[in-house]
C-alpha cells in the first residue's frame, strides 16, 4: 500500500501535505506529454506523491514509468510549487495542498502510454496548442517551461 493511502486510511478526508514530483516530458519538438487523467477528467502533467525514502527526483523518475511508461535518464530541476494555491480537493473527496518539485526531461527511452489507472491516454501537446487544463500546479509548472525556454534564447 502506497504511504498516502496509509495516512489516508488513518486521517480520512481532511487535509494534508503532500510533497511530490511532476516531470514535463519532452519530445524532439519540445512538446509536452500530458495524461488524460481518470480520476478528474482532465489533462495533466506526469507526477505524482512522494513515497517514503523517495528523493523528488526518484519520484519524478518513478512517477514517469508508472505513469507513461517512459525511462528517464536525466531530469533538470525547474522549480519549487507550493502554498495556498496548490490546494486540491479529488472527486472522493480527499483534500491536498500540493509541495511540488518541477522537472524536464529530454532524455529518456521508452514508448508513451498510458497506464489505464491514473491516465487513459497520453499524448505530446505543443507549448503554444495545450488542451484545456484545470489545474494551477499543471498550468504554473508549464508556465516554469515555457519561461526556462524564454531565459535560453
Amino acid at each position: 500500500m502506497s504511504y498516502i493511502l496509509e495516512l489516508r486510511a488513518l486521517v480520512g478526508h481532511r487535509p494534508i501535505i503532500c510533497p511530490g514530483s511532476t516531470v514535463l516530458i519532452l519530445d524532439d519538438q519540445n512538446r509536452v506529454l500530458l495524461q488524460h487523467r481518470t480520476d478528474t477528467k482532465n489533462w495533466g502533467t506526469i507526477g505524482g506523491s512522494s513515497e517514503l525514502d523517495d528523493s523528488l527526483e526518484q519520484t519524478a523518475i518513478r512517477e514517469a514509468l508508472e505513469e507513461a511508461a517512459i525511462t528517464i535518464l536525466e531530469l533538470e530541476f525547474l522549480g519549487m510549487l507550493s502554498g495556498k494555491k496548490y490546494f486540491f480537493e479529488y472527486p472522493n473527496g480527499d483534500q491536498i495542498y500540493n509541495v511540488g518539485a518541477v522537472y524536464f526531461s529530454r532524455n529518456w527511452t521508452g514508448t508513451p502510454k498510458a497506464d489505464g489507472i491514473e491516465g487513459s491516454e497520453v499524448k505530446f501537446f505543443a507549448l503554444d496548442k495545450l488542451p484545456q487544463l484545470q489545474s494551477f500546479l499543471t498550468m504554473d509548472a508549464l508556465e516554469m517551461l515555457k519561461k526556462h525556454f524564454e531565459r535560453q534564447t
